[in-house]
Parts: C-alpha cells; sequence; structure tokens
C-alpha cells in the first residue's frame, strides 16, 4: 500500500527539529561573535538582535529532502529523480543563500547584490522553467521565448526582492512564506521531491517565526537576515513559474495555475513595485531604503507591531477568500486581478488618510 504523504510529513518534522536544534546554537554563535542587527532610524527594533537565523533554512530544507526519499524507499517506493530545472534552482538558491550571508555579515550595497541577483534568476530559463503563456492578462496568450525568457527573469527578481524587503517587522516575511510554501506543497504533492522540499522549509519557518516573533531580546529573539528572506524569495519564485507550467488537462487549468500563484504573491509583490514606483516619483533611488512599505505604513497608522503583523496576514488569507469565490463564480482571471490590485490601493489608500490624519 502506497502512502505519498508520510514522506512529505517526515520532511516537515525533519525541518521543525533540525531548527529547533540548530536556532539555540546559531544564536549562541552570534553572541560569541557579536553577529548583531543593529538598529537604525528605519527600524523598528531599538536593541541588537542576532541576525543569522535564515542560515538554518537551507540545511533543514536538505535534510527534510534526504530523509524523505530514504522514507520513500522504505515505503517501496523509488528514491527521487531531480530534473535540470530542480539542480539549476538549487545552485541558484545556494548563489543567494551566499550572498545573503555575505550580507549579513559584511554588508553589501542593494545594486550589486541586485547583479548577482539577476545572475540566479537567468539560470532557471535557461533550464525549461519559463512562462510561455499569460492566460489572457493583457489578451496575451502564448508568447516569444525571448518575450517569457525575459519575463521570467523579472518575475523571479520582482519575487526574491518582494520577500526580502517586506522582512521588515517580526514574522511577517516568514509568515507569509509559511502560508505560500504550505499552499505549494498541497498544490504541487504529485511532484513528490517538490511537496517535501516545500514542507521542509514549513516546518523550518515555523520554529523561526516562535522564535522571531515570541522570542526575548537577549533571550531566543532572532531575524532571519538577507540569507533566509533572499533563499525564501527564490524558493517561492520557482514554485510560482513550476506551479503555472503544470501540465494542463481540463480547459482554463493554466488560467487557474497562474491565478493561484498571483493571488499567493500578490500582497508582497504589489508592496515592492508600489514602493518601487514611489522612490522613482519622488526623485529617490530605488536601491535607497525607507520606511515606506506597508507594514511601516500600518504602524504609523498606529497599530503595534503585532497589529501590523496579524492585518497583513488577514489581508492576504481575505484575497485568497475573495479570489476563489470570485474563480467559482466564473469571473476571468484578469478581472479578479485588476480587483485584488483595487483592493490593495483601497487599503493603501485609506492608510495613507489614516497618516495624513493623525500627523494634522
Amino acid at each position: 500500500m502506497s502512502y505519498p504523504f508520510i514522506p512529505t510529513i517526515v520532511s516537515f518534522l525533519s525541518g521543525v527539529i533540525v531548527t529547533a536544534v540548530g536556532l539555540p546554537l546559531i544564536i549562541k554563535v552570534c553572541r560569541h561573535f557579536e553577529y548583531y542587527d543593529v538598529p537604525d532610524e528605519r527600524k523598528v527594533h531599538r536593541k541588537p538582535v542576532p541576525r543569522l537565523g535564515g542560515l538554518i533554512f537551507m540545511p533543514a530544507a536538505v535534510v527534510g529532502l534526504f530523509l524523505a526519499s530514504w522514507t520513500t524507499v522504505l515505503l517501496g517506493g523509488e528514491e527521487y529523480v531531480f530534473g535540470v530545472s530542480t539542480i539549476a534552482m538549487t545552485f541558484g538558491g545556494l548563489v543567494i543563500y551566499l550572498i545573503g550571508f555575505f550580507d549579513d555579515r559584511f554588508g553589501m550595497k542593494a545594486s550589486h547584490k541586485f547583479i548577482i541577483q539577476a545572475v540566479a534568476a537567468f539560470i532557471l530559463p535557461l533550464c525549461n522553467l519559463i512562462i510561455t503563456d499569460l492566460n489572457g492578462i493583457f489578451g496575451l496568450h502564448q508568447i516569444p521565448f525571448i518575450v517569457g525568457y525575459v519575463l521570467t527573469v523579472i518575475a523571479i527578481l520582482t519575487i526574491v526582492n518582494a520577500i526580502n524587503l517586506i522582512d521588515g517587522i517580526d514574522g511577517l516575511s516568514s509568515g507569509l512564506c509559511i502560508l505560500i510554501l504550505a499552499a505549494y506543497t498541497v498544490l504541487l504533492n504529485e511532484e513528490n521531491a517538490i511537496a517535501s522540499l516545500d514542507a521542509a522549509i514549513v516546518g523550518s519557518l515555523i520554529v523561526f517565526w516562535c522564535f522571531n516573533v515570541f522570542g526575548k531580546v537577549g533571550g531566543k529573539k532572532i531575524f532571519m537576515g538577507d540569507s533566509g528572506s533572499l533563499f525564501l524569495g527564490y524558493v517561492c519564485a520557482y514554485m510560482s513559474i513550476k506551479s503555472m507550467m503544470r501540465p494542463i488537462a481540463p480547459e482554463n487549468c493554466g488560467e487557474k495555475q497562474m491565478l493561484i500563484s498571483i493571488t499567493l504573491l500578490l500582497i508582497p509583490v504589489l508592496d515592492v513595485i508600489r514602493v518601487a514606483l514611489q522612490r522613482r516619483f519622488t526623485g529617490h533611488g530605488i536601491f535607497v531604503p525607507d520606511k515606506t512599505h506597508i507594514h511601516h505604513i500600518l504602524m504609523n497608522a498606529g497599530l503595534s507591531m503585532h497589529g501590523a503583523l496579524a492585518c497583513i496576514l488577514s489581508l492576504f488569507l481575505l484575497i485568497c477568500i475573495i479570489n476563489y469565490a470570485l474563480w467559482q463564480c466564473h469571473f476571468l482571471m484578469p478581472i479578479i486581478v485588476m480587483m485584488d490590485i483595487a483592493i490593495y490601493v483601497l487599503v493603501w489608500g485609506v492608510l495613507m488618510l489614516s497618516n495624513k490624519s493623525t500627523t494634522e
């Protein structure tokens, strides 16, 4: 008898265990060598906090994947076989992971990080992991290879930086990624290796989230740093494109798959696009950090850090529910996406008016 869910559960639990054991060790190392995220005028925290928690995500993913494959063999199945795209994703993820660690330790200009991210992003389309159909967005369906290649690279860079830049308050980036990757664990369950990879990272993130949100400064509190947020962004980008490339059987299945990926990544992606445009229109460099992200706006409106976290996660779930309901009512995907953008703009507008009223 086959139990395809057991390797996924093993992977999830291994991610939990590896992180529960590894994070306290990382905290001790950070304290010993004084590897801290030091507060400044842009940051929310007021005391130095260890910042290398994201280093645990990749080891947890590797251990989880190995144990899931081993469990599959014990249950009478075949060990995981990884395709070219997965190997390329692993290499690109390692590059992203390492530059994140370098930035956490020594600092790196945002423009230099972006260049290295672009190199990693160019790898995936070379392995046929590429967007080839827009499923009716802007009235477009099949698109030329070169256009799809460029679009895929732009999508990867946007998602990577969206997850990285929304990591501004406790539990936000990790909380969103728990929800996003948990969804992909279910959606890609027919691909055991991919589902196991997602499950291991979700298990790791849940433990990290508890340390990050509920840990006390000077105790168990730790930040993921760029090594964590950039790696998570790259994994989310890979999963979104991988999901859209699943074999299409029923009519409009591709449209549904694209809508799912857009829905899951909508909030961080819209936020990073809005912030970039706002910086450009106000004469600031798009790589110059500021306090204009949605979590900053919520806190300026009077919410606590945990209140802002709850608000954004609730907005994420609300958009998921609305999109599911609209899809079930046979709304076209482009219309649903436009309504999502309208909801985001409405929320942002209300918050800006609230901020303005509190400063007058």
